[in-house]
């Protein structure tokens, strides 16, 4: 029998239910059968965290172009913007599990409130962040270890990425409003646009095409912030508009102080379990920094190629987050276990393939952004220990998101703590140092914090206690 309009069926059905997840939709996601809940928000989620990545992919596929030096200077800036990220995202997953607890329970007008709490946090944290970032951009490089050569390619990189701090924290805070709303698609649709601005100015900005100026490695940080900025903007637009699950009014940025308290008692938690994690990658730098750029350069490259693969991951664990939030709020504990479970399958599914692909392609994928011999080797070999670690990571920061979701933020905090710095950065040292492996003893000593990570999340969740926590 000839089954190709039953094939053509699935497809139309599969490209339709994808067509419903990247736009706006009423669904309630405490009553949908949670594979199809969980895959209408995980989605335009994964898209959404794949173009975050495109940020660090672009950029240092076109930074390369400058030689070891702007990529080293690249990859220090990164680190230390990690720390950025780790408040950005530590305000987020608090931003999330009180918006999606407070949906859940039905009660939207509380849930905009705390979004309008979380728009006053992001302004105080940028303007901190800014002011003192900007000013100390070459003190902070030779604080890393950075070459003079690297500091004098990367100051100007790194003043105008941290004086632009509002352009990530207000990106990242917006979205977690978005996501824990059920509105995935807004923070996928501002996402796009960041990314598209970025992608044109990229070069244009390097390499000073046409009118534009040529701005070298600084360049790439105007473009990005450039790009970042414009995505703030339209998610500003639509949350005034109020539209959406959030339906936000002016009157919801009247500061509620209680209420902004209380979200950055959630948020403690969740600032702190990044910055564990986002500082012990800073460690991780200043080890391979030792080896001088070309492993610093190899490990930026790498651990780019990385993010490119992680973050869409990390959005199925924001899925997982959202759905855990939402049906506790509704008072479905069951069901908030039940979607964590299916969203780590999923996710375990999904690294295990790319783990594979990246494993088997270290060196192509380090190719394409290097001829350098020494960065060829030094990454692909990070590529393919860190891959080993891909099935580990899956199940780990889905249970680690599910457990943030219910706005228990301070137990994988501490599970953080334990895994990255009581054993990943001194094992790190040990084993390129005393043991002589070199920056492979870093990479490897990354695998086994993350290992470790993962099973101590999954005894937590098993444990169910998060099911008890209220935000």
């Amino acid at each position: 029998m000839d089954t190709s309009p039953h094939r053509r069926g699935r497809v139309r059905r599969y490209f339709g239910f994808f067509r419903e997840a990247v736009r706006d939709n009423e669904v309630n996601y405490t009553k949908e059968p949670v594979p199809r809940a969980l895959g209408l928000l995980a989605i335009p989620m994964m898209l959404e965290m794949s173009m975050e990545s495109v940020f660090a992919v672009v950029d240092i596929a076109f930074v390369a172009q400058l030689g070891t030096d702007a990529v080293a200077a690249v990859g220090i800036t990164e680190a230390l913007i990690t720390v950025l990220y780790a408040v950005a995202m530590g305000l987020g997953l608090a931003v999330t599990a009180m918006v999606s607890r407070r949906i859940g329970a039905g009660n939207a007008d509380e849930a905009a409130r705390v979004a309008g709490q979380a728009i006053w946090i992001a302004l105080a944290v940028s303007i901190l962040v800014g002011i003192l970032g900007a000013s100390h951009a070459g003190d902070l490089l030779r604080l890393m270890g950075a070459s003079t050569a690297v500091i004098d390619t990367g100051t100007g990189y790194a003043t105008v990425l941290l004086g632009g701090s509002f352009s990530i924290v207000f990106l990242f805070l917006l979205n977690a409003s978005f996501r824990g709303a059920g509105d995935a698609a807004i923070a996928l649709r501002s996402l796009w646009l960041a990314n598209g601005i970025n992608i044109v100015l990229d070069p244009c900005l390097i390499f000073g095409l046409g009118p534009f100026p040529e701005m070298g490695v600084t360049g790439a940080a105007v473009a990005t912030t450039i790009g970042r900025g414009t995505g703030v903007l339209y998610q500003l637009y639509y949350l005034l508009r109020g539209k959406g699950r959030l339906n936000f009014a002016v009157g919801h940025l009247r500061f509620v102080p209680h209420l902004a308290v209380r979200l950055l008692k959630v948020s403690a938690g969740g600032v702190g379990q990044f910055l564990v994690a986002t500082s012990s990658w800073i460690g991780v730098m200043r080890i391979v920094a030792i080896y001088g750029s070309a492993p610093v350069a190899a490990y930026t490259i790498a651990i780019r190629m990385i993010e490119f693969v992680l973050l869409p991951a990390w959005g199925l664990g924001n899925a997982a987050a959202t759905m855990v939030g939402q049906n506790l709020g509704a008072g479905h504990p069951e069901r908030a276990e039940h979607s964590a479970r299916k969203a780590g399958f999923y996710n375990l599914v999904f690294m295990s393939v790319v783990g594979a692909i990246s494993f088997t392609f270290a060196e192509q994928i380090t190719g394409l952004f290097s001829s350098d011999p020494d960065v060829l080797e030094y990454g692909a070999d990070c590529l393919r220990i860190l891959a080993i670690g891909y099935p580990a990571y899956a199940i780990g920061m889905v249970m680690s998101q599910a457990i943030n979701g219910a706005g228990d933020t301070v137990t994988p905090t501490i599970l953080n703590l334990i895994a990255f710095w009581l054993v990943q950065i001194p094992l790190a040292y040990a084993l390129a140092e005393s043991a002589g492996l070199g920056p492979n003893g870093v990479f490897t000593a990354i695998v086994v914090g993350e290992s470790l990570l993962t099973l101590l999340a999954v005894a937590v969740f098993r444990s169910g206690r998060w099911k008890l926590h209220s935000v």
